[in-house]
């Protein structure tokens, strides 16, 4: 299984790098979001706290990482949605591979994509972005990748719905971007209406930017035992509706 698991994910991986749009959008547009804010916030950053924005001062690398883990997500809908229509999901499951071991390369192929532009943003952007020691990169790491894949597999259920490749990115950046519109990310949870209030506390996106920002900023992984349960039961939950709804052609 694992053989056929890791000959499955480095064809997944070609596949990918062979579409460049593909690359741009998953990788290079993060990355660039990240240099071009951090290039232009370079000089916010340098007065007194309290006079800095707040994306400029701590949250754009958080923004940046959630770009990361929605486009591996919106990547991830559309491949499967493809694969879906074009009938290869159809031929991948009539060879000896389990059906698991088929989804899971995919989920491989993103969290090492997300990994690797995470790297990129960090490596590139230590000129506008400084990164001090006292951030835990390797921590920061593992919680992204715990967004990725608790985000995927909401993207998982909405390519178990999707009927054609065409509607796929659309109808998942519909779900997931105003999701992070309310997720305390660009505005206060606690200055919203009551209404959005309780929508953002219902939303798993709102607990990943609460890990990431936390993470970012030092604190450790006992402080966010609450994020990281509403993340591993939205994976749960995900999981096992989109295993019940997944169809293969």
């Amino acid at each position: 299984m694992l053989r056929g698991l890791w000959r499955l994910t480095w064809l997944e991986i070609r596949i990918f790098l062979r579409e460049p749009l593909g690359v741009v959008g998953a990788i290079g547009v993060p990355v660039a979001i990240f240099l071009l804010f951090g290039r232009a916030f370079r000089d916010e950053r340098r007065r007194a706290p309290e006079d800095v924005p707040p994306l400029a001062s701590a949250d754009l690398p958080i923004l940046a990482a959630m770009l990361i883990a929605l486009g591996a997500v919106l990547s991830l809908v559309t491949i499967v949605s493809i694969y879906r229509e074009s009938g290869v999901l159809k031929r991948l499951r009539a060879t000896p591979l389990r059906p698991h071991t088929i989804l899971t390369a995919h989920v491989v192929v993103k969290l090492l994509l997300t990994a690797v532009t995470l790297a990129i943003m960090v490596a590139l952007g230590r000129r506008y972005y400084p990164v001090g020691p006292e951030v835990p990169l390797l921590s920061f790491a593992a919680a992204l990748l715990l967004t990725t894949a608790s985000t995927m597999a909401i993207g998982f259920v909405i390519a178990s719905l999707v009927t054609t490749a065409r509607f796929a990115q659309p109808i998942g950046s519909l779900v997931l971007y105003p999701m992070l519109a309310v997720s305390g990310l660009f505005v206060p949870i606690d200055v919203m209406p009551p209404a959005l209030q309780a929508l953002a506390r219902a939303l798993p996106l709102t607990y990943a930017v609460s890990l990431l920002r936390g993470i970012w900023r030092g604190a450790g992984w006992s402080a966010h035992l609450g994020d990281m349960a509403v993340l591993v039961l939205t994976f749960a939950v995900c999981t096992i509706v989109s295993s019940r709804l997944f169809r293969w052609e």
